[in-house]
């Protein structure tokens, strides 16, 4: 399962945590500098994106939501801890 995790500059345990329930490719991409958010790209083989939303900007967000509904990939939006995007994970599937 592939994951891109957008926002924050440090992933901390989230990408420790995210590996040990299957994840095998993670892609993050920071958002901060201006050429990275304006040139989101999301890999073929997305299963979700999930978004750090205390450390994105509202334009950034929409961005890759647009992106990613225009393939059907599906959004997740959390705060950077393990305890919130764990909780968002589970309801929306993602993890048992």
């Amino acid at each position: 399962m592939s994951v891109v995790i957008v926002g924050g500059d440090y992933l901390g345990g989230i990408e420790k945590n995210l590996y040990s329930l299957g994840v095998t490719e993670l892609v993050h991409i920071s958002g901060r500098k201006a050429l990275e958010r304006n040139k989101i790209s999301l890999p073929k083989a997305t299963a979700f994106v999930l978004v750090l939303t205390d450390y994105v900007n509202h334009g950034t967000a929409q961005n890759v939501k647009t992106l990613a509904k225009a393939r059907s990939i599906p959004v997740v939006f959390a705060k950077r801890s393990w305890r919130a995007v764990e909780e968002k994970l589970k309801a929306s599937k993602y993890i048992n």
